[in-house]
């Protein structure tokens, strides 16, 4: 049987409050499946996959909206209360609104009055209810958002209970692996939606199954076709991400003289917040200035300043792909991105995360210790980094390992608003080794990080200590904190849900140490991490993974 679309559509019944009888609009690229109900004032944007088994009623709140290229999946069901009204993108009222480029997932519920953001996602089984969620923002399975307004590009974990605004305002920033995800599952339901439109016509099915051997590609999710631009997708995602976040889009150029002295020159102004347009006019620059280097340029309007500088296109005509890590002004010379002989290289994720803090508005600085200073935590100030430019503070980073060989250095970020520490971490040891991030982007400082975060030492897996941890204990227990320690399998440490040990009473070492080793053994295969509070102002001041699985 072949299911055709739009049968499940109906007018609206004549209730006291509605006696327009109104019937849904559907755009002719729509697919609505016949096994799917929609009743009254429902618009459907272009390329909207309506899929089996959802219920969209608008026979009590209305009017309903669904914009372009977004998918209602299996078990969603839609609808509104009599009162309560939200307003839309076009300024005007409605009780559902949802923007483009959208996946409301297998069994959620969305009950107006509500308002969902382009290039969301809400997961499978969650609610939204009297709630405003912004552009670019993602709830993952279960979670409930009710009577709050949740800002553009926030991370809800699963099973989350968002109902006051403070819990909305504490929410972690998207990272880039989560848009990726969302935009995987629009294009998925995309691919979904033309193979329900042609399930009847072999000359409309052999292209999708490229049979034929010609790569047609999609651009559902806002990402243009390989053959028709010269952006990749990791820079329309980049785009799309920041345009969700509010930001404006800038393009620069530079030829080959202008590039070696830091000389660009702007394209052309981009004025407009639509992803297509945008998309359209750094592809314009690119083509006008082929053969020389393009960068990307974010632009925080508020704050007039740039959040993001990357370069998208080189001379060759061969465009570079962003780092999927931070963003970056541009791409650091060789000799920084792999580790020198004699240990004093960075390696491409400290590189990458100097350019995000740099770029982020946040001054760095360095701190050393050789190991009788690092074991009281007595560290001297390093050579001051001169210049501003990520690459200026990369070169001084630099600089600063080799001066101070065969000694601890440790990376300071400074909110220079706040006038406090955002960011302690170690990136030299005595035998020259550079540690890593304990948590990739996660350890990225913020400016609502509530504390510095301490220097990490080297996690094991043995249940044992390194030599490093227990002399942070013992520095940490000099300077009058206490110790605490907290465990999360890798479902809660991929949603920051950690749980708490056994509480730490003591102040001597060696128990500290025993109770330490106890929780690593007890929860042998999670991550552990150990925390030092100061008993004063019962706030954290570090938290150090000493446990991997």
């Amino acid at each position: 049987m072949v299911v055709r679309s739009h049968t499940g559509s109906s007018a609206a019944p004549p209730t006291p409050w509605s006696k327009d009888l109104a019937e849904p609009k559907i755009d002719s690229s729509a697919y609505v499946h016949a096994f799917s109900n929609l009743i009254g004032d429902v618009q459907i944007g272009a390329n909207v996959l309506v899929a089996p088994g959802t219920s969209i009623r608008a026979d009590e709140g209305a009017p309903f909206y669904i914009g372009d290229h977004t998918n209602v999946q299996d078990g969603v069901v839609i609808h509104g209360l009599e009162e309560g009204r939200v307003v839309g993108d076009d300024g005007k009222k409605y009780s559902v609104w949802i923007g483009d480029h959208s996946s409301i997932t297998h069994m959620a519920l969305i009950h107006g009055p509500a308002y969902v953001g382009d290039n969301c996602f809400i997961g499978f089984r969650s609610t939204v209810f009297n709630a405003r969620i912004g552009n670019g923002c993602i709830v993952m399975m279960h979670a409930l958002i009710q009577d709050v307004e949740i800002p553009p590009g926030k991370y809800v974990p699963s099973g989350s209970i968002i109902t006051n605004q403070q819990q909305a305002d504490r929410l972690p920033d998207v990272q880039k692996s989560d848009l990726a995800f969302a935009s995987h599952v629009v294009g998925v339901n995309d691919a979904l939606r033309a193979g329900y439109r042609c399930a009847d016509n072999i000359e409309c099915i052999t292209p999708i199954r490229d049979e034929s051997g010609n790569s047609s590609g999609n651009s559902s999710n806002g990402q243009v076709q390989s053959n028709m631009t010269a952006l990749n997708s990791e820079t329309v995602n980049q785009i799309k991400n920041l345009l969700a976040q509010g930001y404006k889009i800038g393009a620069e150029y530079a030829d080959q003289r202008r590039f070696r002295t830091g000389s660009w020159k702007s394209c052309p102004v981009i004025d407009s917040r639509d992803t297509r347009a945008v998309l359209s006019a750094v592809e314009s620059c690119m083509a006008a200035h082929g053969g020389e280097y393009v960068r990307l340029i974010g632009i925080d309007s508020q704050a007039k300043r740039r959040v993001l500088e990357t370069i998208i296109q080189r001379p060759g005509d061969q465009p570079v792909a962003p780092s999927a890590s931070a963003p970056a002004s541009s791409r650091v010379p060789s000799h920084q991105n792999g580790s020198s002989s004699n240990g004093a290289g960075m390696g491409a994720d400290l590189a990458s995360q100097v350019k995000q803090l740099v770029n982020q508005g946040y001054r760095i600085t360095t701190e050393h210790a050789d190991k009788r200073r690092f074991r009281t935590s007595s560290w001297l100030t390093g050579t001051p980094i001169s210049g501003s430019s990520p690459t200026a503070v990369l070169n001084g980073i630099e600089s600063v390992l080799k001066d101070y060989q065969g000694e601890y250095v440790r990376l300071i970020a400074v909110d220079p608003n706040a006038k406090r520490r955002v960011l302690e971490e170690i990136i030299q040891r005595p035998d020259g080794r550079v540690a890593s991030s304990s948590n990739g982007a996660s350890s990225m400082a913020s400016p609502s990080a509530s504390a510095p975060r301490a220097s990490r030492p080297v996690a094991v897996g043995s249940g044992k200590l390194s030599a490093e941890a227990i002399e942070q204990v013992r520095a940490l227990l000099a300077q009058g904190y206490k110790i605490g320690t907290e465990h999360a399998d890798k479902r809660r440490y991929k949603t920051g849900s950690w749980k708490s040990c056994s509480p730490i009473d003591s102040n001597r070492e060696s128990e500290v140490v025993a109770a330490l080793e106890a929780c690593l053994a007890e929860h042998e295969g999670e991550y552990v991490r150990m925390l030092g509070i100061d008993p004063k102002v019962r706030r954290r001041m570090a938290e150090s993974v000493i446990q991997r699985p």
